[in-house]
């Protein structure tokens, strides 16, 4: 390209290749040309070479430097901005060579780069002595792309960044930035429109409502978890208790000014709160950066970037470090299924489809407002995939809870006929998406030993939490929502009518063991009008909180990992309020304190007893002793381990009568003793009781040699161990 048009597209800023023309280059006479982009300069020098003069009509300056005359590698360069005095100094960035490494390109083309968070995004670095900050961004089919930030007056013509050709990735080291420094990414697209995008890869973000990205502040944590990562690797979560706080870290608990807690003083105040609930896990909504609190963390415009809501990345580092060294594990909410449209982020991000699908029917959710990423494309497989084991990597995750994934599955979710169009073979389902999804799982679980990945998934597709080699999707877990659901239909009803509904209690075991299920009382049945936990329950006030305590029981004795959405602890009466607090001052009330207690003491029964987690997944672990006492709207049934002294006979009643006289089957002689009982009045019940020393009878009983006659406290569930 001859010069003057070399020239007119560096001041217009359109230059493709702006190498080509910036920076020092060797001329035919044995000399070497160094030009430079300031539009801001009144006079340039090279420090120590030589003064730089003005292109006509332009803002580029330029010095021939003779032979003999030494031109450092890393020129610097020194101007007088125009209408003062003020100096300027700066490491040319245009007399470095390219950083990224072609193995790095080639993998992150492949799809297959496991740390593309290492080359892409903003990276401080010391390049041949020099200090700065390299960035690297995917934009493929684009005219140029330009770092701008405070440090350049946000004009796109003074870092136009090198192209790394058909690999689409972008690249610049600039010298002289700062951690923390802003900066977003000028983008001329193949449609010649101008625009800005945050940094797909960036690491840290402004707090909305800006959208600005910036330089991460260095990893200075020095992690102290050692032991629970060597134990992590071990862990046999399957025949272990595993039992899950979900919360909202934005909505537990707002300082006294109602600002955001930050991850240090959550790390205070919620990590003893966990541990005297009995909680193995924590699981947190999003917490990548989102610019609406309204979105709960699932509209995600930075998927790199804690959120700034609570502080830096190393803030929440401590965060998860603390939880650790007090044996709590941290699951993350991770969003791979879709993301909003806000043009700041990765909507249109070369001003055409880059990270969606393409094609509409494919590449956006019209119930949710957002788009779906195009899971086919190498690139945007690989941006997905790093963004897992980076989570994993960088905070110590234990797990991953993935978000959506029927919406991922399914060509035709939520969409009439004529809206999706079918994969090579016809049918409904996401070939790319699969494909995905199980690469995701084996390079988590083949990388990160005891780490869980647990699908969020509402249909019945097949061995979602089976092994790869089996032909699953290779998941650790899948949420139960036919157990959830068919449960809170049930539990809401009148007791009255729970006779003709007992199947709802029952239809579960038919499907219990096709997966590993997590059994979740979630965020989403506390909001959207479905109204709080407590507030479903039937009845009057006694009754709506021994309904609830009964649910509670009814959740720990059935077969599956648990989990609870904050709030539940307490009773709240409001639905969830994502812009406000959990209503803690209920705590002062005994029926909430008693609800408190009893999930306290629940999951502290779950984790000592190896009868209600050891087969969780195993349906050695459960026997009906009777499944058909309908019209009294009882049931009751054996959990157990390997070690028969470990049975739980677990029986509720789920009326609001005390059923006297009540004779159970059960498995050994001797005596049983009530290890739990929801009426208890130290969970604020009507104390119904048949204390520790049920004897056993000879007289056979729903197929059992032998039986007891117990007294079933009203709404209220009992769980008993013999002294076998």
């Amino acid at each position: 390209m001859p010069e003057k048009q070399q020239l007119q597209d560096i001041q217009r800023g359109h230059a493709h290749d702006p190498f080509a023309f910036l920076g020092a280059h060797p001329t035919s006479s044995g000399e070497t040309r160094v030009r430079a982009f300031l539009p801001m300069a009144e006079s340039v020098q090279i420090a120590g070479v030589g003064h730089m003069h003005r292109i006509p009509k332009s803002d580029c300056f330029q010095l021939n430097v003779k032979q003999g005359v030494t031109l450092p590698t890393h020129y610097e360069l020194e101007w007088i901005e125009k209408g003062n005095a003020r100096k300027h100094r700066q490491i040319s960035p245009y007399s470095f060579d390219p950083q990224i490494g072609e193995l790095d390109l080639h993998l992150f083309q492949e799809g297959k780069h496991h740390h593309a968070w290492h080359f892409l995004g903003a990276q401080m670095a010391h390049i041949d002595g020099v200090q700065g900050c390299r960035f690297g961004v995917w934009a493929p089919g684009v005219k140029r792309i330009s770092v701008v930030g405070d440090f350049n007056g946000w004009d796109g013509r003074r870092h136009p960044m090198r192209s790394r050709g058909a690999s689409g990735v972008w690249e610049l080291f600039i010298p002289g930035l700062q951690p923390g420094d802003h900066y977003k990414y000028e983008i001329l697209s193949r449609a010649a429109h101008v625009f800005t995008k945050t940094d797909p890869y960036a690491r840290q973000m402004s707090l909305r409502p800006e959208t600005t990205s910036s330089i991460a502040i260095a990893d200075t944590h020095e992690w102290q978890d050692q032991s629970w990562i060597q134990q992590r690797e071990q862990f046999d979560w399957q025949h272990q208790p595993v039992s899950i706080y979900e919360m909202h870290a934005a909505s537990w608990r707002k300082d006294k000014d109602g600002a955001f807690l930050t991850w240090r003083q959550l790390a205070e105040q919620l990590i003893p709160w966990v541990r005297k609930l009995g909680y193995t896990h924590i699981e947190l909504l999003p917490i990548m950066e989102h610019p609406l609190d309204e979105s709960w963390g699932y509209q995600v415009s930075g998927y790199f970037a804690p959120t700034a809501r609570h502080g830096s990345p190393d803030d929440f580092r401590y965060f998860v470090d603390q939880c650790h060294q007090h044996n709590i594990g941290v699951l993350l909410d991770w969003v791979p299924a879709h993301f909003p449209k806000d043009d700041f982020a990765l909507a249109r991000f070369t001003g055409e489809p880059t990270y969606e699908h393409p094609d509409p029917k494919r590449g956006e959710h019209r119930d949710w407002g957002t788009l779906i990423f195009d899971y086919g494309r190498n690139e945007v497989h690989n941006f997905l995939l790093t963004n897992a084991l980076y989570w994993l990597e960088e905070f110590h995750l234990d797990g991953l809870r993935v978000d959506a994934v029927a919406s991922m599955l399914y060509l035709d979710y939520s969409r009439e006929a004529g809206e999706w169009t079918p994969n090579q073979y016809g049918g409904r389902e996401n070939l790319e998406a699969i494909h995905f999804l199980r690469e995701m799982n084996r390079t988590v679980h083949g990388n990160f030993p005891g780490v869980l990945t647990i699908a969020e998934e509402s249909t019945a597709w097949p061995m979602v939490s089976r092994p790869l080699e089996l032909g699953g999707l290779g998941f650790s877990m899948k949420w139960n929502m036919g157990w959830m659901n068919d449960s809170l239909a049930y539990i809401e009803a009148d007791p009255v009518y729970r006779k003709y509904n007992h199947d709802k209690l029952t239809f579960g075991q038919l499907y219990a063991w096709t997966e590993n299920f997590v059994l979740p009382l979630s965020h989403d049945e506390v909001v959207h009008e479905k109204r709080s936990l407590l507030d479903k329950m039937p009845g009057d006030l006694w009754q709506k909180f021994a309904n609830l305590r009964l649910f509670y029981a009814w959740q720990y004795a059935h077969p599956g990992k648990k989990l609870l959405f904050m709030g539940g602890e307490l009773g709240q009466w409001q639905e969830w309020n994502a812009t406000g607090e959990l209503d803690w001052p209920l705590l002062d009330a005994d029926n909430h304190a008693g609800l408190s207690k009893l999930i306290s003491d629940l999951n502290q029964l779950y984790r000592q007893q190896p009868g209600l987690h050891h087969h969780d997944h195993d349906p050695a672990g459960f026997r009906w002793i009777d499944c058909h006492d309908s019209d009294q709207s009882a049931i009751s049934f054996i959990r157990s381990s390997e070690n028969p002294a470990d049975s739980i006979i677990c029986i509720l009643n789920f009326t609001p009568v005390t059923r006297n006289h009540y004779r159970v089957g059960v498995p050994d002689g001797g005596h049983y003793g009530e290890i739990m009982n929801t009426d208890s009045a130290y969970y604020a019940g009507s104390n119904v009781s048949n204390g520790e020393h049920i004897k056993v009878e000879n007289i056979a009983w729903m197929g059992f040699e032998q039986s007891i006659e117990i007294t079933l406290p009203p709404l209220g569930a009992i769980f008993l161990k013999g002294d076998v």
